[in-house]
C-alpha cells in the first residue's frame, strides 16, 4: 500500500491553500465551505460570536458588542475563519460544479457543527438580511493615506459596496447625494447621452469629462451652469470626512434598509496594518465606538490580527496605555485561535484515513511503536518536541510526526520575519495546510513506512524567500564539490536557522532526516557529518560549538573575512588566561590556608606567561594549553622534571581541538566586529549583530567546556603527578594550592599555634608586667618553641657579624619558603624574645622599649626602620659592680638578675631624667637656680639610656661611675630644692624685692647691711642649696631692723605733725 491510498480524499486534489478575502470564485467558495473543519476550538468561537451577534437590537448593551477581535499566529486559520463568517452572515447561495445551489448555512449541519444551540443561533442570525463587507485592509489602503488610512479604507469599501466610486471619495459623495434624491440613474443616463460613455466605466477619469458631468448635474438636480461648474472646481478640495460623518452615512444607508438589517465590516490583518501606530489603533477604536452608538448596534466590525490585543496594549508606553486600553472596551468579543486548531484542521481535512488505512497503520504501530519512540529523539538544547503518543496519534499524524506541526509553524513565523519578500506576507504566502499537502505529495508514491523529513517542507516556502537566501541554496546545486544530500542539508539548516525550538546539532539533524520508520541512524549520522564538513568547507554554514548554522551569501562573505582575520599568539594567551583564571577560577590570586587563616599569594602563569605581571611569589601555578609551543613535548616525565626544580604546580589541559578552534573563532569574530561595525551599513550591521550573538553563545559554551577541561587536566606539583580528589573547579584549585603550600613551606609546621588575633596578642606581650602569666617562656603552651628558636638563632648568627638586622628582614625571611609563616606571628615571636630579654629593638640608634614598640611595629613604614639585635649577656663582675653602684645612686640595692636590674636602673634613671626635664622648665620660667647643673646632667642621662642593650648599659654605668656619683649629688640637691626648699627661695626673692626700697637706709645700719649682703650672696650663688637654711633668720633680722627704723621715722613724723597742729590752732585763736 502506498502513501496516497491511505486518505479518504485524494491527496493531490486542488486545495486553496491561501485564503484571500477577495477570492469569491464559486468553485473555490464551495470547496471552502464543504471542506471547512469545525474543530472543538472553532466550535467554541462560533458559539461566542453568534451569542453576541444575535443580541436583540433593543438590548442596552448592543452598542458595546459590535466589535469582534480575532487573533492567532501565522497560519492558525484566522483569515479562513473570518471568511467563513462572511459566507454564513451573508448566507450566500453557492453553485457547485454540477450547477446545484446551496446556501452557506446549510453546509453547517449536524455533521459539521454538532452543537444544536450554535446552529440555532446561526439560523437566528441569518433570518434578517445583512451587508457583509469582507476585505484585506492592506490591499485597500493607499500609500498617501497616512493618519487617516483606517477611516479612508472604511469609506472606500463602504462606497464600493454601494456601487459608488472607491478611489475618489468626493465623487462617491456626489453619487450618494444623487441616490438620496432618487436621481442617480437619471444622472448616469444624462452623462452617457452627453459623453457617449458609461458613467461607471469612466468615472475614475472624471477630470476629462468636466463639461459632461456639469451638464448631467444641471439636468438631474436643476442646478445652474455656474453652480454645477463651481461644484466641479471645488468639490475635491473641499471634501472632508470624519469618523462621525462616516458613521452617519452608514446610519443613513441602514435607514433605507429593513429594520433588522445590518452592515458588517470584516477586516483581515488589521493588526499588522496598524502595527505600533497608536493613531491608527485609536482611529479604529473611535470608528467602532461611533458605529455602535450612531447605528444602534446595526453596524459591526470584525477584525483579525496576528497579535493578541492585550499584548499590543502591554507593549505601549505607560503614557499611552490608558487611552489605548479603551480599545478593549470596544471589542467585547475576543477570539484566539491556537496551534491545536491548525493541527486538527490538517489532520481532518488532509490526513483523514480510510478505515482500511487506519487498521493497517494501527498494526504497524503495534509492531514498531518502540522503534518510533526511539527514532524521534532530540537533544536537550531546546524545548521538548512532540513524538507519537500512541496508535491514535500515529494514525492521525502519519506520514508526519507530531513535532512537524510545532516546528513547521515556527519556521513559517520566523522566516516571514527575516527571509520573505515584500512588506507583508498577506499575499503569495503558502498556508500550513498547503505546506503539509506539498510535503505529503512528495512521498505519496512511496510505500507505507516512509516518513516526511523536514527538507520536504522547503518548496512550500521557496517562493517567497529573499533573493539572497534563495541564491545561496540554488548555487549550492551547481557546486561540483557538493552532493545532492548537501543541498537537502542546506535547506534544512536554513529552515531551522531562526527557530528557537531546535538547534542544528548533529543529533537533531539525524532526527530531522529520518525518512523511514526503520531508518538506521548510524550510516545516516555518518552521511550527515560528512555533509556538514563539506558545507562548512565551502563556507555555506558555520559551526558554533555543536551547532551548525546556515549562511547567506552576504553572511558567507563576512564569515570568510572573519576567518581571515589575523590574531596573535599573545591574544590567544591573554583571552584563554582571562577565561580560565578570571571566569572559571573566579580570579583567585590568593589562597587562604585554613589552619592559620592567612592568605598566601599565588603566582599564576598561562603557557609560560605571568598572569599578574612581574610578581614574585614562592607559590606558582601554571596552566599549560595546546597554545603553548612546548605542549606536544610536555609528557609526564618532563612535567615532573619541570615542577621539581621550583615550588610549582602545573595543570596540563587536554588537546580539545574543537574547543581551541572555537576560541580562535571567538577572537577573530570579536576583533572583526570591533573593527568593522558600521551602523550606517544596515545589512552588514545586522549580520554582525547576529555574529555577535552567536559569539556570546560561543563564549558561554567555551567557559563551560574549559571547566570540564580543567577538571580533567593532568596535575603535577613539586616533581610529583597528583591525583586530586575534588570534582569542583574551585575546590580542585584549592586542593592543588594546599598541596603546593604544605610541601613548599616544609617548616610551616614549626608554627604549632596560630593566634586568632595576633596583633592583640602582640600588644598584650609588649605591655605585660607578669611574664609568667602570659606564658612567655620558650617552653610555654603558646610559645611556638621551634619557631622561636629558629628566629632567635637567625638573629644571633646575624649579630655575630655585627650586621645590622632590620625587623622587615626577619619577616621576609620567615614568610618565604621553607617557612611560610604569617607576618604577624613572626612579629609576635620577636616581641616575645624581646620581652624575655633575648633580643631588643632599636629605632634610630636608640633602644626601643617594649612598651613603646607596638605602634611602631604595627606601622609598616616605621617598622622598616626598626632594628632587632641579640642581647649580649653581662659578666658577673660587671653586673655586681653595677648592682653595688645602685645602692649609692638610688639608696637601695637593685635586683640580682640582669634583666630585672637593667629594668630597675632604667626606671630610676628615667625618673631622674623626667624630673630634671621638669626642673629645667621651671628654671627657665621662674629664675630658679641650677640651670648649669641641669644642662650638664640631662645629656649624661640621655647617653646612658640610649645604650642598645643591658650589656652596654652596665658597661657605661661602670665607666661613668664617678660622673654618675656626682650626678647623684647634683640631682639630690636639685630634687630637694624643688621638693622642700622652693618656698624658701621664693621667700628670699620676695624679701629682696621688699627691702630694695629701704636699701639705702638699711645700709647705714651695720647689722642690716651685713644681713642684706648675705641674702644677696645666697640669691646669686650657683648652688645655694646648703645656705638656704640661713634665709629665714636673715629675713627676720632685716625685718626687725627695718621695722625699728620705720617706728623711729613714724614717731618723728608724729611729733612734727603735733607742732604744726599747735601752730595752726594758735593762729586761729
Amino acid at each position: 500500500m502506498d502513501i496516497k491510498s491511505l486518505f479518504t480524499k485524494p491527496l493531490d486534489r486542488s486545495i486553496n491553500g491561501v485564503v484571500k478575502a477577495d477570492q469569491t470564485d464559486q468553485a473555490v467558495v464551495y470547496q471552502e465551505l464543504d471542506e471547512y473543519v469545525v474543530t472543538n476550538e472553532l466550535e467554541q468561537h462560533f458559539r461566542q460570536f453568534f451569542e453576541s451577534y444575535t443580541t436583540a437590537l433593543n438590548d442596552p448593551s448592543i452598542a458595546n458588542r459590535v466589535g469582534v477581535w480575532i487573533n492567532g499566529f501565522f497560519g492558525s486559520g484566522k483569515s479562513h475563519f473570518l471568511k467563513i463568517l462572511s459566507y454564513i452572515l451573508a448566507n450566500k447561495e453557492i453553485e457547485n460544479t454540477d450547477g446545484q445551489l446551496k446556501n452557506a448555512v446549510s453546509f453547517f449541519d449536524a455533521n459539521k457543527l454538532k452543537d444544536a444551540m450554535i446552529r440555532a443561533d446561526i439560523d437566528k442570525a441569518v433570518r434578517h438580511s445583512a451587508d457583509v463587507i469582507l476585505f484585506n485592509i492592506d490591499s485597500k489602503a493607499n500609500a498617501g493615506d497616512h493618519d487617516n488610512a483606517i477611516l479612508n479604507v472604511f469609506l472606500r469599501v463602504f462606497n464600493e459596496h454601494q456601487g459608488f466610486s472607491g478611489d475618489h471619495p468626493h465623487i462617491a459623495h456626489m453619487e450618494r447625494h444623487l441616490t438620496e434624491k432618487n436621481v442617480y440613474e437619471q444622472f448616469k443616463t444624462a452623462f452617457e447621452q452627453s459623453s457617449g460613455v458609461s458613467w461607471v466605466d469612466e468615472r475614475d477619469a472624471f477630470h476629462f469629462y468636466q463639461d459632461d458631468i456639469e451638464e448631467a448635474l444641471t439636468q438631474t438636480l436643476g442646478l445652474s451652469n455656474e453652480a454645477a461648474h463651481k461644484w466641479f472646481e471645488e468639490s475635491e478640495t473641499t471634501f472632508g470626512v470624519s469618523v462621525e460623518s462616516f458613521c452617519k452615512w452608514v446610519q443613513e444607508y441602514l435607514e433605507t434598509q429593513p429594520a433588522e438589517h445590518r452592515v458588517l465590516f470584516l477586516v483581515d490583518e488589521v493588526g499588522q496594518f496598524i502595527g505600533s501606530d497608536t493613531k491608527l489603533m485609536l482611529t479604529l477604536q473611535t470608528i467602532t465606538e461611533n458605529l455602535g452608538t450612531i447605528c444602534k448596534g446595526r453596524a459591526w466590525i470584525v477584525v483579525t490580527s496576528q497579535a493578541d490585543m492585550d499584548a499590543i496594549i502591554g507593549d505601549m508606553p505607560s503614557s499611552k496605555v490608558n487611552d489605548f486600553s479603551k480599545i478593549a472596551g470596544r471589542f467585547k468579543t475576543r477570539l484566539s485561535l491556537s496551534s491545536s486548531n491548525t493541527d486538527e484542521v490538517i489532520q481532518k481535512r488532509l490526513l483523514h484515513k480510510t478505515p482500511e488505512a487506519q487498521q493497517a497503520l494501527e498494526q504497524i504501530y503495534d509492531q514498531k511503536g518502540e522503534i518510533l519512540k526511539n527514532q524521534f529523539s532530540f537533544d536537550r538544547s531546546g524545548p521538548t518536541l512532540r513524538n507519537y503518543s500512541g496508535p491514535d496519534s500515529f494514525v492521525s499524524h502519519y506520514p508526519f510526526v507530531p513535532y512537524h506541526f510545532q516546528l513547521v509553524q515556527k519556521i513559517f513565523e520566523e522566516i516571514r520575519k527575516v527571509g520573505a519578500t515584500g512588506a507583508h506576507l498577506a499575499y503569495g504566502e503558502r498556508s500550513m495546510l498547503d505546506a503539509f499537502q506539498e510535503a505529503a505529495k512528495a512521498i505519496s508514491s512511496e510505500e507505507v513506512g516512509a516518513l516526511v523529513p523536514l527538507y520536504r517542507f522547503y518548496p512550500a516556502i521557496e517562493g517567497f524567500l529573499d533573493t539572497a537566501v534563495k541564491r545561496t541554496i540554488d548555487q549550492a546545486k551547481d557546486n561540483t564539490s557538493l552532493h545532492e544530500f548537501d543541498v537537502k542539508m542546506l535547506r534544512t539548516l536554513f529552515m531551522i536557522r531562526y527557530v528557537d525550538l531546535i538547534k542544528g546539532t548533529a543529533d537533531n539533524l539525524v532526527t530531522l532526516f529520518i525518512e523511514t520508520i526503520d531508518e538506521d541512524k548510524i550510516p545516516l549520522r555518518k552521511t550527515i557529518n560528512e555533509s556538514l564538513q563539506r558545507l562548512e568547507k565551502e563556507n555555506l554554514i558555520i559551526r558554533n560549538g555543536e551547532e551548525f548554522l546556515f549562511l547567506t551569501n552576504e553572511e558567507r562573505d563576512i564569515t570568510q573575512k572573519i576567518k581571515a582575520t589575523d590574531i596573535s599568539s599573545s591574544e590567544e594567551n591573554k583571552k584563554l588566561s582571562e577565561l580560565l583564571f578570571k571566569e572559571v577560577l573566579k580570579d583567585q590570586n590568593k589562597y587562604r590556608y585554613q589552619l592559620n587563616k592567612v592568605d598566601y599569594s599565588i603566582g599564576r602563569f598561562m603557557d609560560g606567561h605571568p598572569v599578574d605581571g612581574k610578581y614574585e611569589t614562592d607559590l606558582k601555578i601554571e596552566i599549560i594549553s595546546p597554545f603553548d609551543a612546548d605542549y606536544t613535548d610536555l609528557n609526564e616525565s618532563r612535567a615532573v622534571q619541570k615542577t621539581a626544580g621550583e615550588s610549582q604546580a602545573l595543570f596540563k589541559l587536554a588537546d580539545d581541538r574543537q574547543l581551541f578552534a572555537d576560541l580562535k573563532m571567538w577572537l577573530r569574530t570579536d576583533k572583526y566586529i570591533r573593527i568593522n561595525n558600521d551602523p550606517s551599513q544596515t545589512d552588514v550591521a545586522r549580520i554582525l549583530a547576529e555574529r555577535g550573538r552567536e559569539n556570546r553563545d560561543r563564549l558561554n559554551r567555551i567557559k563551560h567546556q574549559l571547566e570540564a577541561l580543567f577538571l580533567n587536566a593532568e596535575v603535577y606539583a613539586l616533581g610529583q603527578k597528583l591525583n586530586l580528589n575534588q570534582n569542583n573547579v574551585n575546590a580542585r584549585w584549592a586542593e592543588a594550592c594546599q598541596y603546593l603550600l604544605e610541601n613548599t613551606y616544609s617548616k610551616l609546621d614549626f608554627m604549632d599555634h596560630f593566634h586568632q588575633e595576633p596583633w592583640r596578642e602582640i600588644n598584650a606581650v609588649l605591655t605585660a608586667d607578669d611574664l609568667g602569666q602570659l606564658s612567655l617562656s620558650l617552653d610555654g603552651e603558646k610559645a611556638n618553641t621551634r619557631a622561636e628558636q629558629e628566629v632567635q638563632e637567625y638573629i644571633k648568627l646575624r649579630s655575630l657579624d655585627n650586621d645590622p638586622i632590620y625587623c622587615y628582614e626577619v619577616t621576609e625571611r620567615f614568610t618565604q619558603r621553607p617557612y611560610g609563616w604569617p607576618e604577624a606571628e613572626i612579629i609576635l615571636i620577636m616581641c616575645r624574645l624581646a620581652k624575655t630579654d633575648l633580643v631588643h629593638f632599636s629605632n634610630n640608634n636608640t633602644t626601643l622599649a617594649c612598651r613603646d614598640a607596638y605602634s611602631v611595629l604595627q606601622d609598616k613604614s616605621k617598622r622598616r626602620l626598626v632594628k632587632i639585635l641579640a642581647t649580649r649577656k653581662t659578666d658577673d663582675s660587671l653586673l655586681k659592680s653595677a648592682r653595688k653602684l645602685t645602692q649609692d645612686l638610688f639608696s637601695q640595692m637593685g635586683p640580682a638578675i640582669e634583666k630585672e636590674l637593667y629594668d630597675f636602673c632604667v626606671d630610676q634613671f628615667e625618673v631622674w631624667r623626667n624630673n630634671l626635664t621638669v626642673y629645667k622648665n621651671k628654671i627657665e620660667v621662674g629664675h630658679y637656680p641650677g640651670k648649669k647643673l641641669v644642662d650638664t646632667s640631662l645629656p649624661k642621662l640621655e647617653y646612658l639610656l640610649k645604650s642598645a642593650n643591658s650589656f652596654d648599659f652596665f658597661k657605661a654605668m661602670n665607666d661613668k661611675k664617678n660622673d654618675l656619683l656626682d650626678l647623684e649629688e647634683d640631682y639630690r640637691d636639685l630634687h630637694e630644692f624643688f621638693t622642700k626648699q622652693q618656698h624658701v627661695w621664693e621667700q628670699l626673692q620676695k624679701a629682696l624685692r621688699a627691702f630694695k626700697q629701704n636699701e639705702a637706709v638699711l645700709n647705714k645700719d651695720d647689722a642690716a647691711q651685713k644681713a642684706l649682703a648675705e641674702l644677696k650672696a645666697i640669691a646669686q650663688a650657683e648652688s645655694p642649696y646648703n645656705k638656704l637654711q640661713q634665709v629665714p633668720m636673715l629675713v627676720q633680722q632685716l625685718e626687725a631692723i627695718n621695722n625699728a627704723l620705720l617706728n623711729d621715722k613714724r614717731a618723728e613724723a608724729e611729733a612734727q605733725l603735733g607742732l604744726k597742729v599747735q601752730q595752726l590752732e594758735t593762729e586761729i585763736t
